[in-house]
């Protein structure tokens, strides 16, 4: 109970619920292309836009926030997180700053706007903030596999290697060397597994930066796979978001 309390009690966490209703509409609205749910389809449409239209308001001056990220990754020790995370907070600053404006068109504050211009823009900046976050997952990643990878070879026992003669030794194209080759691959398989099973903070920005990739990937015309996949994808990365955020422990750091 007082996880919820703390959560009901922050604007993001609300803004995190309205994006899982708004892509659960659009997951519902895909579901529903026969004549007699035309209705329905609308109302679920005009619901979707709503719930973006609240979303947008709520997420009024994110960019200050993500700018304060932004000062606080630029003094990390790890050149890699320090150059990936700073970058990536400064895109999210310009997302949200488009995103206000988009708000402020929709609402006729500012009239004659362009709309999809500034749409095309901030999902730009947010495909660009998303792949800097799945590098930092991989370099995470990849850091942790060869910790990992260090401890097992450290807990094994040495045993003494016979060089074999040079023409002992198979070809690339040998039985011998397609099942080394098989080898290696199930035990990267196996070291990935083990990774992400024993971090779940790692596993959970992974599956959600890569169900968020698709959207302005769809958005932008790069990668178009329809609002039905769309809605699935943003509706699985909210109810991760949401989860880190009832749970703070499961949040990746820094």
């Amino acid at each position: 109970m007082d996880s919820w309390v703390r959560f009901n009690a922050q604007s993001q966490a609300k803004e995190r619920v309205f994006r899982a209703a708004q892509y659960a509409c659009a997951l519902l609205g895909s579901t529903l292309q026969n004549d007699e749910a035309a209705e329905i389809r609308r109302t679920v449409s005009q619901l979707e836009a709503h719930m973006s239209l609240t979303r947008k308001l709520l997420r009024l001056g994110n960019s200050v926030e993500a700018l304060e990220a932004a000062k606080r990754a630029i003094h990390l020790s790890d050149s890699v997180l320090r150059l990936c995370l700073t970058i990536s907070h400064l895109n999210r600053a310009m997302y949200f700053a488009c995103d206000n404006v988009l708000w402020a068109g929709k609402t006729g504050l500012i009239s004659k706007l362009d709309q999809h211009k500034w749409s095309q823009r901030s999902f730009r900046y947010y495909l660009f903030a998303l792949i800097l976050n799945l590098t930092r997952d991989a370099y995470e990643l990849h850091l942790l596999m060869e910790r990992e990878a260090r401890s097992t070879t450290s807990k094994q026992p040495s045993s003494p290697s016979i060089p074999l003669p040079p023409d002992h030794l198979p070809s690339s194209s040998s039985p011998a060397t397609q099942a080394m080759g098989f080898g290696w691959l199930y035990r990267q398989l196996h070291l990935v597994g083990t990774v992400l099973y024993s971090n779940p903070p790692l596993l959970l920005d992974l599956v959600k930066n890569s169900c968020d990739v698709f959207i302005p990937l769809d958005r932008l015309g790069i990668y178009p796979t329809g609002p039905g996949f769309v809605g699935a994808c943003g509706l699985a990365s909210s109810v991760l978001s949401i989860l880190t955020m009832v749970h703070p422990w499961l949040k990746l750091k820094p």
